[in-house]
């Protein structure tokens, strides 16, 4: 899960499967609340190794702005079919729903992504992300992104790209 501060800011969250990460962009972030029901679009896919990216895309390069690993770890499919039997992540999200248990540095317990708007004319797919009812849930809701410090470096968005900026003075 990264922040970027892009065009607006937004949470990145994303799901590796099938040697990529499926990628969606969640304008509030993700909630610990299950009350809460979090709005997601789906964007590209994402090459592995961008999981780790920390830094600034330049202004002109599609995605253009700062972006930290808010959060990382690793995920348990749940989805099943409807005898019961484990499915593929990539085949639930293909029907358009897929559960699955996150074991982050801050997000814990199961979460769900339910697709509840496909293409058709001008409507992009939509998608809500909602926490499930489990030991892991609470009513705190989401940090403010602007005060987020990174799982991986403890750094702020600021200090992400005030960093960015000094390296390009230094080439100067």
């Amino acid at each position: 899960m990264q922040i970027h501060d892009a065009t607006s800011m937004h949470f990145d969250f994303r799901l590796e499967t099938d040697g990529v990460l499926k990628s969606w962009a969640v304008p509030k972030g993700p909630s610990t609340d299950p009350h809460d029901k979090r709005f997601a679009t789906p964007t590209e896919d994402h090459p592995l190794d961008y999981r780790t990216f920390e830094g600034v895309i330049p202004e002109g390069e599609y995605g253009a702005g700062t972006v930290i690993v808010w959060d990382e770890g690793t995920y348990r499919n749940l989805s099943t079919d409807r005898a019961g039997h484990e499915i593929p992540l990539t085949r639930a999200l293909d029907r358009g729903h897929a559960s699955f248990w996150l074991d982050g540095r801050k997000l814990h317990g199961g979460y769900s992504l339910t697709r509840f708007r496909t293409d058709s004319g001008s409507d992009r797919e939509a998608w809500l992300l909602v926490k499930h009812a489990d030991e892991r849930a609470d009513d705190a809701g989401t940090p403010d992104p602007r005060r987020a410090r990174s799982a991986r470096t403890g750094h702020t968005l600021r200090q992400v790209a005030a960093e960015a900026h000094d390296t390009d003075g230094e080439r100067a």
